[in-house]
């Protein structure tokens, strides 16, 4: 047997983000159902280097199929100016659960990117209004990209609004997609009075200060205690859906009123998955949440595992990637 090294443009071509949605929804599924299996982020802090590692294992089982892989990622923030190197790279081993085989070595970079899309997909598809076509981003960064391309699968997104404190970066991003959507630059008030709004920014200050009153947020940007995109009135008012309790109330968007005690475990409406699960309705339920929702979206390691499947069985079946020998398997 070989490994199959997927590289970033391998993984870019052959795994569409809309399957990517289906499969992250499918792990959101599992995980309320409780076939997961999912340890805590472990950290590896080096502050001699200005940066740290994270490992994230898991294991899912979502009925048609299974799959097991684990993340090894870093944060080094000095990389790009002192070394030309990316912030944040990852990189995932994907094994048979049965047997353990080392079935790929996947850039985790991307998988990163497309999964952290295609969960706000799934949120949206469950707390954003049906007829929702509009879509606000804050923040024109890379995630901003897949943000719009990962929703734009699950509702009929016609008009897009970018705020970014960079007008170079409004400018690449509306170039992009202008051919698709009626996408234009704009401030952060206009972009957060759409029906759908993705922030995706590091900002430690709340910077959303009023939304829309029917309009569904996906808080992407906190990743770390002490980050807050969004203004403290407008989550307390919110109806709050977060990925994972124990992620979210440490490093997600609600973190910090968390911390304070202005939010407690009342103000926490569900987890996306239980939603997903069929356990808790959405907002398409006459008994589901209306006005502002709030989904507080950390990164999920079975969300990892989702789209590393996706990924890997794609770039298979058009034998893509290269095929090597990494571990001994004669007995």
């Amino acid at each position: 047997m070989q490994t199959r090294l997927l590289p970033a443009e391998v993984v870019t071509e052959h795994t569409g983000i809309a399957a990517v949605v289906e499969a992250v929804a499918d792990a959101f599924a599992a995980d309320a159902r409780g076939d997961v299996q999912m340890p805590a982020k472990s950290y590896i802090d080096l502050p001699q280097y200005n940066g740290d590692f994270r490992s994230m294992p898991a294991y899912l089982d979502a009925g048609d199929w299974d799959a097991a892989a684990v993340k090894w990622v870093n944060v080094h923030p000095d990389n790009r100016q002192r070394f030309g190197l990316p912030t944040v790279m990852g990189t995932i081993v994907y094994s048979d659960p049965e047997t353990a085989f080392p079935l790929a070595l996947i850039d985790g970079t991307t998988i990163t990117r497309l999964r952290t899309g295609a969960a706000a997909a799934v949120a949206t598809r469950e707390l954003a209004s049906a007829d929702a076509t509009s879509l606000g981003l804050v923040g024109a960064g890379t995630q901003a990209h897949t943000q719009l391309e990962a929703i734009a699968t699950v509702r009929d997104i016609e008009e897009v609004i970018v705020a970014d404190a960079d007008p170079e970066a409004v400018e690449s991003f509306v170039a992009v997609f202008e051919d698709r959507f009626d996408v234009r630059g704009g401030t952060i008030e206009q972009a957060t009075q759409c029906d759908v709004v993705s922030t995706t920014t590091p900002v430690e200050e709340p910077i959303v200060e009023a939304i829309g009153p029917e309009t569904h947020v996906n808080a992407i940007g906190a990743d770390a205690a002490g980050k807050h995109e969004i203004a403290d009135a407008v989550l307390e008012a919110a109806t709050i859906v977060i990925d994972d309790y124990e992620q979210c109330t440490h490093s997600g968007e609600i973190n910090v009123l968390w911390g304070e005690g202005v939010l407690d475990d009342g103000d926490i409406y569900a987890e996306l998955g239980e939603i997903v699960a069929g356990e808790v309705p959405g907002r398409d339920d006459p008994a589901g949440p209306e006005g502002v929702t709030v989904f507080d979206s950390t990164g999920l390691a079975i969300q990892d595992v989702a789209a590393a499947h996706v990924a890997y069985e794609h770039a298979t079946e058009a034998d893509a990637g290269t095929p090597f020998d990494l571990v001994g398997t004669e007995i």
